[in-house]
């Protein structure tokens, strides 16, 4: 098995939205699929340029405790970003690039504590974890993401049991 790199943002539920729209906008402004309307605990939708299993259908997240997404984000060509286009043949549009596949696992509750909910945006290959190490815009990209939902922390996970690295926080209420 390859490299499983990923942002982990822990936020209270009553931020989700907020935060699924803060990621939204990450989105290539062109979509082939139709749009996903995704439901939250509460009854809150959400439409998203997403997928969930590679389908379109309606996902309710109620009484679920993950839910997982697939997305194609962009983000602003740093040298690390740039190289990786380079290397795959990928086109820089307006200073940003699409990287390919980011998942995106919603958990309800998450893992480490009850109270919060945790969006995974993770890497589909081992080239795009060492991508997500390497680019320190692609960081900013989820700290910034992670600071404008109200979100508690985001962290850097390699997936290998060891300590995460925290990116960004604030002390919870």
């Amino acid at each position: 098995m390859g490299l499983i790199y990923s942002y982990d943002i822990y936020l209270r539920p009553e931020n989700v939205a907020r935060a699924l729209k803060g990621a939204a906008k990450l989105a290539p402004p062109e979509r082939r699929v139709p749009p996903l309307t995704v439901t939250l605990p509460g009854g809150e939708q959400v439409l998203l340029p997403f997928t969930c299993g590679f389908k379109s259908e309606p996902v309710d997240c109620a009484g679920r405790d993950r839910v997982p997404l697939e997305t194609s984000l962009m983000f602003p060509a740093d040298e690390a970003v740039r190289a990786y286009a380079e290397e795959g043949g990928l086109p820089v549009e307006d200073g940003r690039v699409q990287v390919g596949y980011v998942y995106l696992d919603m958990s309800f509750p998450a893992f480490r504590d009850p109270g919060y909910v945790c969006l995974d945006f993770w890497a589909a290959t081992s080239r795009m974890s060492r991508l997500f190490e390497d680019s320190a815009a692609i960081g900013k990209v989820f700290t910034d993401l992670a600071e404008a939902s109200g979100a508690v922390g985001c962290l850097f996970d390699k997936g290998d049991g060891g300590p995460e690295r925290v990116l960004w926080g604030t002390a919870p209420d």
